[in-house]
């Protein structure tokens, strides 16, 4: 009469069949980033699900990687399916931070999703807006 007692492992398999159908929902993110300096630099992108948060700058992810010869590439994985904006600048002076001058411009490159640009500040969130319903590639250049 043990068939009321689960058996060992018999949990974990029930959670993976509850959990996996969930799995499916995930998307990945492959960004592309082009036009970077052609000395080596570290990117920094930050990727936004709301326009609250990209207004706040509040990222839900963020990633840094190395640019060689102008180029780099990134992922972000396990995305819930979505309208995101990623943001990206790349350091290239290796201070960690995007540098401006006295009027506010970025003096070094910079790019957003969808190659949105705005008008004396950052594109809002929906000229930046892409939709990621499954796995997706998209590229920023960067100026």
């Amino acid at each position: 009469m043990n068939f009321l007692l689960p058996r060992p492992g018999a949990r974990a398999l029930c959670a993976a069949a509850l959990i996996s159908p969930l799995a499916c929902l995930a998307a990945d993110l492959s960004l592309n980033v082009a036009d970077g300096p052609a000395t080596e630099a570290t990117l920094y992108v930050a990727l936004y699900n709301d326009a609250a948060s990209y207004a706040d700058s509040k990222a839900v992810a963020s990633q840094t990687a190395p640019m060689q010869g102008g180029k780099a590439r990134l992922v972000f994985t396990g995305l819930a399916p979505g309208r995101y904006a990623l943001r990206a600048f790349a350091d290239e002076n290796g201070n960690g931070k995007l540098d401006t001058n006295l009027i506010g411009m970025p003096t070094e490159r910079y790019g957003f999703s969808n190659d949105a640009k705005g008008n004396r500040a950052a594109p809002a969130f929906e000229a930046a807006a892409i939709s990621v319903e499954a796995d997706l590639q998209t590229v920023i250049h960067l100026r």
